[in-house]
């Protein structure tokens, strides 16, 4: 379960870091609203590359609609626009 604390409880931030591990993100409240999550670096990294995969498959779903609106490229005509030779 995450902690949320106020963010006034930074003043003894080694506390507050002693509750962030890899399963488990402290949260922070600033009038009672969040607005800051303490994570690992690891965890972090995660989100990343997350992120940068749903970034991909989305280009991908754009691309296959604009082929499918406007018509697919042949292998052969592929590799003379990429300067590909066999």
């Amino acid at each position: 379960m995450p902690s949320i604390l106020p963010i006034s409880d930074l003043r003894n931030y080694t506390d507050v870091l002693k509750d962030v591990d890899a399963n488990q993100r402290v949260y922070l409240t600033r009038n009672g609203r969040g607005v800051y999550a303490i994570m690992t670096i690891q965890e972090a990294d995660e989100l990343d590359k997350f992120h940068a995969a749903a970034a991909v498959v989305d280009d991908l779903r754009k691309a296959e609609a604009q082929a499918d609106k406007e018509g697919w490229v042949s292998d052969d005509e592929a590799r003379k626009i990429m300067g590909i030779d066999e």
